[in-house]
């Protein structure tokens, strides 16, 4: 037999490389940082090795350390010296994340995305204002429109501080509309809005909620969070802040769901961003330690996956320890 078809042509290594279909850069990244406001040093994450808490005077450090690896952006969290059931600290003009933002945007040139979310700041752990029955009949737990006012106002005080774009993750409906009203009208026409905007109830958020120290106190989160079983919804909710006046569309987690993100890019022109969230990265760093998978290749894998499925840029842990090979 002599096959007249012969993809393995193009497969040496002087031409595998011109064909290859898909690039991933520094430049595609977005760098997590932890910044910590009841700490006084370093502190580091057991669950996600080789990452810390970083105290408020140390995050322009941090971020120096991320960009002197090539990649340029950030997504800075907050962990606050106190909570509340209202989360205020979310929205403080000198909450640990606006005392960040407004230092790392003095004194560096990265680009940053401050995280929009009430889990961090409240007492009980959920994403907003909850119903008086929650712990023990919830209807919705979260009261959807109430928390609506305190997301924007944390929006606004980030964009206050420096922000070049906000990361709602809350997934309160109306948030994108709400933000943007109050973005518009606090004089920030040019912060973008990256709307986590189909974000799962999922098993992988693990070691970020030590990171970020943001599980709930009680229940779970699938009253606002999406159904893991659920495709097509995830058009729906995608539309709904496309319309609203989302600038970049979000699926978390990213690797579980390849075919979301491949959904949103047929779907829509917005650029698609897919969180490689916390679980991904640590169950690869776990394998590694057994000796069962190379980490580094199997993280560079990783990512150029989410990026064949359309993924334009991809928040993740692997940022600094894959730039020098990209």
């Amino acid at each position: 037999m002599h096959p007249t078809d012969r993809p393995r042509r193009l497969r040496t290594d002087g031409v595998r490389p011109l064909v290859s279909e898909t690039s991933l850069s520094a430049s595609d990244l977005v760098a997590p940082v932890f910044v910590d406001a009841t700490a006084d040093e370093r502190v580091p994450i057991e669950t996600m090795p080789g990452h810390e808490r970083v105290p408020v005077d140390q995050a322009v450090a941090r971020v120096e350390e991320i960009r002197e690896t090539g990649v340029e952006a950030v997504i800075v969290f907050g962990i606050p010296e106190s909570k509340d059931p209202e989360g205020t600290r979310a929205y403080a003009e000198d909450g640990v994340v606006q005392r960040a933002i407004r230092a790392i945007t003095a004194d560096t040139d990265a680009y940053v995305v401050g995280d929009v979310c009430l889990c961090e700041y409240t007492d009980h752990g959920h994403c907003g204002i909850i119903e008086s029955d929650a712990e023990t009949d919830p209807t919705l737990t979260v009261k959807n429109d109430e928390t609506l006012a305190l997301l924007a106002e944390t929006a606004v005080s980030q964009a206050d501080a420096g922000a070049d774009m906000v990361a709602p993750s809350a997934m309160t409906d109306g948030q994108v509309r709400a933000i943007r009203e109050a973005l518009d009208g606090a004089g920030h026409a040019d912060v973008a809005l990256m709307s986590y905007a189909v974000k799962y109830q999922s098993a992988f958020y693990g070691p970020f909620r030590d990171a970020a120290d943001g599980a709930p106190a009680f229940g779970d989160r699938r009253h606002y969070q999406m159904d893991p079983a659920n495709r097509r919804e995830a058009l729906r909710e995608a539309r709904i802040d496309a319309e609203e006046g989302a600038d970049v569309l979000m699926v978390k987690p990213g690797l579980p769901y390849l075919d979301i993100v491949g959904d949103l890019r047929r779907e829509f022109d917005h650029p698609i961003a897919a969180y490689n969230v916390s679980g991904e990265y640590a169950m690869l760093h776990a394998a590694a330690d057994k000796g069962w998978l190379d980490l580094e290749a199997t993280a560079h894998e990783s990512l150029l996956s989410l990026k064949r499925a359309g993924a334009d840029l991809i928040v993740t842990y692997f940022a600094e320890d894959l730039a020098d090979r990209l």
